[in-house]
């Protein structure tokens, strides 16, 4: 007996990256994006008037470790071709903020009202890549645990100055067991355009935090008698970078929310 013939009406299977980015345009993706897609890299986003874009170029080199860049966009287009096919950053991460003269003074599902003919978009380095690597090997991820967005803070870590940007460093907080903690940094440190190692661990006071349990983005997280506090550089720095150097005009993906790309994080291992 002959084989079914192929149901042709049937929508192609989809590879999981696209359908959490199309699951953000649809608007049906509104939360964190931690976990989606493993396997793919995820980034952050920040996109500025062209004229500022020299000095923000400038800015990720000098801070590779906050600011690790996976591609810059062409003036005015909503599209970066080597992050993925079918890829709208107007419209393809679950939660955007819009920024005018240093100040939020929006948060929006969806961009593309917003987006001008003179943006330039910088799509930069996420932890939730190195995730991948973390789980593989059972170490746990609290936030992803807990289904809440990672904890971030603004730190007393000064980054180096480009031109009109300057500011502290942000870093994302995960709590780990001293075991799980050195494998981390062990894992982490494979992946430098995603952060790479960690660049704080214990001890939050010395890098300017004051109370683990009120991070400035994000939300907070149980951490266990038996755990310490593992600090990562983070890509929400350029957001309070773009606080203090106050551009014009500003657009940045919203904490916790991120482009899922089609690159996998398998391109970004330097082992």
């Amino acid at each position: 007996m002959s084989p079914p013939l192929a149901d042709l009406s049937a929508p192609p299977a989809i590879r999981p990256s696209l359908a959490a980015r199309l699951a953000a345009r649809s608007g049906a993706l509104t939360g964190s994006t931690a976990g989606l897609a493993l396997g793919h890299a995820q980034a952050n986003l920040a996109v500025l008037p062209a004229v500022y874009a020299a000095d923000f170029l400038r800015f990720c080199q000098a801070n590779p470790k906050p600011c690790p860049l996976l591609g810059v966009s062409e003036v005015g287009a909503w599209t970066i071709p080597s992050l993925g096919d079918d890829l709208d950053l107007r419209s393809d991460i679950p939660g955007y903020r819009i920024w005018r003269d240093g100040e939020l003074v929006a948060e929006v599902d969806d961009a593309s009202a917003f987006w001008r003919d003179d943006l330039v978009a910088f799509a930069i380095g996420c932890s939730y890549s190195f995730e991948e690597g973390l789980i593989a090997e059972d170490i746990p991820i609290r936030h992803i645990e807990e289904d809440v967005r990672v904890p971030m803070y603004r730190t007393s870590i000064d980054c180096t100055p480009a031109g009109v940007f300057s500011g502290r460093m942000v870093v994302s907080m995960r709590p780990l067991r001293p075991p799980h903690a050195i494998r981390a940094v062990q894992i982490s440190s494979r992946y430098p355009a995603v952060h790479g190692a960690p660049v704080h661990l214990g001890l939050p006071h010395l890098i300017g935090i004051a109370d683990l349990a009120r991070p400035d983005y994000g939300d907070p997280v149980t951490v266990k008698d038996d755990e310490i506090p593992v600090f990562w550089a983070c890509g929400v720095t350029p957001q309070s970078v773009i606080a203090s150097a106050r551009p014009s005009f500003a657009i940045t993906h919203k904490p916790g929310t991120m482009l899922v790309t089609d690159r996998r994080n398998s391109d970004y291992a330097v082992i």
